[in-house]
């Protein structure tokens, strides 16, 4: 069981369309969108912030470039009005960002983070997170990535990079939960919101 404070922000990094292209090979976890909307609604009914990050490419050819489809938001992670959303063009969402100044004048200090891709720009948020002092949290079920070629020349499947890249992650830098048990935390809170 775990205890989110009142302020715990929901940081979703990353849910755009790019990751719909095949250039990246077979993901795991299908459901991670699903399981995001599902955050994303508890997160608003219990009135605490949701913060979205959004990845630009710096490259002409890049995947997440202005005028063209895979920089759009997936429509299950789509911002509302009151919703900050911040632009990176790093793995981080706090390098190049006034994420972290933001979130520290608000008063927020937990982190939950949800997104696209685990063992990239989540790991690096999270990482970086947890240096800098958050309550952090790894949605297991609520981020997903691609398989990947080790430097053995190996592919490696995407359920392997992901819950590799979580071990790394689970407490050394940030606690790794799932959707079920935050939604179970957020239930009172929301009832007594609605």
């Amino acid at each position: 069981m775990i205890h989110l404070p009142d302020n715990a922000a929901l940081l979703v990094i990353d849910v755009q369309q790019a990751f719909d292209q095949p250039r990246w090979g077979q993901r795991n976890n299908p459901e991670a969108e699903g399981n995001i909307a599902r955050l994303l609604a508890a997160w608003r009914a219990s009135r605490r912030p949701v913060i979205h990050v959004h990845h630009e490419s710096a490259s002409p050819t890049g995947a997440f470039r202005r005028g063209e489809a895979g920089i759009l938001t997936k429509p299950e992670a789509m911002p509302v009005e009151g919703e900050r959303l911040y632009w990176k063009t790093v793995n981080s969402a706090f390098i190049g960002t006034s994420l972290e100044a933001d979130t520290r004048k608000a008063g927020i200090t937990a982190l939950v983070i949800v997104g696209l891709t685990t063992n990239h720009c989540v790991s690096t948020t999270v990482r970086m997170a947890g240096n800098l002092g958050f309550d952090t949290y790894v949605v297991s079920d609520a981020t997903a990535t691609f398989e990947r070629k080790g430097l053995d020349g190996r592919i490696r499947s995407a359920a392997e990079v992901h819950a590799s890249a979580l071990s790394d992650l689970h407490e050394e830098f940030a606690t790794v939960v799932d959707t079920g048990t935050l939604l179970a935390e957020l239930e009172p809170n929301s009832r007594t919101a609605a």
